[in-house]
């Protein structure tokens, strides 16, 4: 299954998207796809019917919001692929490492991204999200982990690198919450469909031109291991997102510049879908 908000901010609608490229309106079921919606899927998964019983929409022209309502909480592992610890000039972490982000950086997959006041070094970072679909607390084992996921989206883990190691006062977040900086989608796709979510290929693009090009095969934590050892620590509620780290091939690494105004940011996921954020000024 297929799930998505259309709408400008703060009204959009949820909508289901079929194979053909077909809409379907969602809201004789569910006001929103948020946290409420995704743990009674979680409890129901008929809860949606099949498509011909809902009215169809036409899409065309309107604009797509995050997939997800606003999380509670939006979880963030850094470091997670080898090669993109040895460019951040860092060992492999023997732990998740773990930052947050303010759930009001979540914007729409091709909504614009604000340069920050100040920036010179605004960084982006393809990222597999996972979206929990059960409450999860300490979760027994790994093995635990795929009943409590709703599904997986793209995401863009948009960071300011000084704000963050500069200027951070020894945490990251400074760098990683600035306004617009996680746009989400265009879909969630739900976990049956995507099936193993270690073998999806990641790539950028900054102005057109390649950046990042890799798999979640390349994963130090899993994405089982992750919400299983997450679970020991908090408490992962319905709707939340965990970003599950970035490859090699972003401008921290040195071999790129960073983002200024108009630079235009595309992001991709394997049966996920794309994204594109144009830069402007803050």
């Amino acid at each position: 299954m297929r799930l998505m908000r259309i709408g400008e901010p703060g009204h959009e609608r949820p909508v289901l998207v079929c194979p053909e490229g077909r809409h379907y309106d969602l809201s004789g079921i569910t006001d929103d796809i948020d946290g409420a919606f995704l743990a009674a899927l979680a409890d129901d998964p008929h809860l949606v019917p099949a498509e011909p019983v809902l009215p169809e929409i036409d899409i065309t022209g309107q604009r797509i919001g995050a997939p997800v309502a606003r999380p509670s909480a939006l979880l963030c592992i850094g470091q997670n692929y080898a090669a993109h610890a040895a460019e951040s000039g860092a060992e492999p972490p023997e732990q998740p490492i773990l930052f947050y982000k303010s759930p009001n950086t979540v914007v729409g997959p091709y909504d614009d991204v604000l340069i920050p006041r100040g920036s010179k070094k605004t960084d982006w970072e393809v990222e597999l999200a996972v979206v929990i679909g059960r409450r999860a607390s300490y979760l027994d084992s790994p093995a635990d982990a795929a009943a409590h996921i709703a599904g997986y989206a793209v995401s863009n883990d948009v960071s300011e690198r000084a704000f963050q190691l500069e200027e951070s006062g020894g945490q990251w977040s400074k760098g990683k919450s600035c306004a617009t900086f996680n746009p989400l989608g265009p879909v969630l796709v739900t976990a049956d469909e995507v099936g193993d979510p270690q073998q999806l290929r990641l790539r950028s693009y900054v102005n057109g031109e390649p950046r990042q090009d890799s798999s979640t095969a390349d994963m130090i934590f899993s994405v089982a291991h992750l919400v299983h050892h997450l679970s020991q620590y908090l408490v992962l509620e319905p709707g939340d997102i965990v970003n599950t780290g970035t490859p090699q091939g972003v401008a921290l690494s040195g071999r790129f510049p960073y983002l200024g105004p108009d630079d235009v940011m595309e992001v991709e996921i394997s049966g996920l879908g794309r994204q594109r954020s144009v830069c402007r000024p803050a």
